[in-house]
């Protein structure tokens, strides 16, 4: 690679949210800028006013900032970029570069089905080219394509791509409305702004000899290609809604980190070796474009969660604390003590896959409960009645409520009785959460506190005392 200073740039559409495949072409910019001490831009392509709106376009840019793919320039809109367009626009109209095309929709589309009817592709005749028109309302602008020879260009994950130039059309430039066509915007910002490395999904390959022409028409350097492999889901049908969460704002409220998200989007077409956990830094370090495969990566939610699941349980307990709290208030745990839930992270980060998994794991710490009715039926019976009020005593009189202090506790009470842990330890677990599963008793004892263990055990002892009856 030359000396020259690496530009890429990430053009989202706010027709929509970003979705992974969107985010994946965004990180492997944003990799190759990183790695080559270069510049990574952001521009939003905002050109279509129907679609575009204000609140995708805030998701998209908060998405970027939650992956942390921060940019060095923008964030660009290309609608208001219409001054520059015009500009280039006049270039071309009057270097001959391009011309006024006066024919109707209707004309073209009688055009269209002849040209099929015989078996030829149907592109625009060029009748207008070479007539010297001038503006006239419902004229459009069109590039005066070269009618001979091969556009060719190297892409750098697919190889040597070459077209014929006779199978391109004279390309609308400008519509008849005033506005500009996608192939010819993405050009002039791209010159503009000082794109040298166009990193993109390979959907856009058949616009790139396209914008070459174009680049070509303008007299201004031609940007190296890279198109990357679509992404499938495991049926290997294009990644969509059926396969699940596609949108990264959705993994965010689901509760994956967003290294897992970005270490997974790493792999999606891009491999070193067969190292399959990266550190921001390495991924910085080791992201090549002639590692990129040729064919579609496979979005798996099962490693991404495995891998979620990997990177919580490495994270410390006060960061997850932090992130855990939202999803919390969003089940209804409001203003609670951030040392609790703290301790709470402790006892269930080992086994929570997700954040939204962990704190729906965490609200018997923070809410009143309701007991599983398998687990009542099978665990909240008479006969560990006199058992559960011993305990009680117990813990009422202990003076300290430690790990250490409730195992000394429950040794004396096992003793006491001649029993073993096991005999008490689920009744035990449903008479304090509800349920059959939990981190181990005295681990939630401790966190939820003296207190509420007292309540919660005497709440069990009058629900088995009311199946007795009378």
């Amino acid at each position: 690679m030359d000396t020259e200073q690496v530009i890429t740039r990430f053009p989202p559409s706010p027709t929509g949210t970003l979705h992974i495949g969107g985010a994946r072409t965004a990180l492997f910019n944003w990799l190759f800028a990183r790695q080559h001490h270069g510049k990574f831009i952001l521009r939003i392509e905002d050109t279509d006013k129907v679609r575009s709106t204000k609140e995708n376009t805030e998701s998209i840019i908060e998405s970027l900032k939650w992956l942390g793919l921060d940019w060095d320039e923008g964030p660009y809109f290309q609608s208001q970029r219409t001054k520059i367009y015009y500009e280039m626009i006049e270039k071309l109209l009057s270097s001959g570069k391009a011309y006024y095309c006066h024919c109707s929709p209707e004309e073209l589309e009688k055009k269209r089905i002849e040209a099929i009817k015989k078996g030829l592709k149907p592109k625009y005749d060029g009748k207008c080219r070479d007539l010297g028109l001038g503006k006239a309302p419902g004229a459009v602008v069109r590039l005066k394509s070269p009618l001979t020879g091969k556009t060719i260009f190297k892409d750098l994950v697919k190889g040597t791509i070459s077209i014929e130039n006779e199978q391109l059309d004279d390309l609308i430039l400008q519509r008849s409305d005033g506005s500009f066509t996608y192939n010819f915007a993405v050009v002039v910002d791209d010159s503009n702004l000082g794109i040298n490395y166009v990193i993109r999904g390979d959907d856009h390959v058949n616009n790139t000899p396209r914008q070459i022409l174009i680049y070509k028409a303008l007299d201004e350097p031609i940007p190296q290609y890279a198109h990357l492999p679509m992404i499938l889901g495991r049926d290997k049908a294009p990644l969509s809604k059926r396969h699940g969460a596609t949108s990264v704002m959705a993994f965010k409220d689901m509760g994956f980190l967003p290294h897992a998200l970005l270490n997974s989007l790493a792999r999606l077409g891009w491999s070193h070796g067969d190292q399959e956990i990266f550190t921001k830094q390495e991924l910085i370090d080791l992201f090549s474009l002639e590692h990129v495969g040729k064919s579609a990566g496979i979005f798996n939610m099962e490693k991404l969660l495995d891998l979620n699941a990997k990177y919580i349980r490495e994270e410390n307990d006060s960061t997850l604390a932090d992130l855990l709290l939202p999803f919390l208030s969003q089940l209804g745990c409001k203003d609670l003590p951030r040392e609790k839930v703290k301790c709470a992270v402790k006892t269930l980060k080992a086994r929570s896959k997700t954040l939204l998994e962990m704190a729906q794991r965490a609200l018997f710490y923070f809410q009143e409960i309701d007991y599983e009715q398998q687990a009542d039926e099978k665990f909240l019976l008479p006969d560990v009645l006199y058992i559960l009020e011993d305990l009680l005593l117990d813990i009422k009189g202990a003076t300290s409520f430690d790990q250490k202090n409730l195992e000394n506790i429950f040794s004396t009470l096992l003793e006491r009785h001649q029993i073993k842990l096991g005999t008490i330890a689920q009744p035990l677990r449903v008479a304090l959460t509800g349920k059959t599963v939990s981190p181990g008793i005295f681990e939630i004892m401790e966190v939820m506190g003296q207190e509420m263990v007292v309540k919660r055990l005497s709440n069990a002892i009058l629900h088995i005392k009311s199946k007795k009856g009378p």
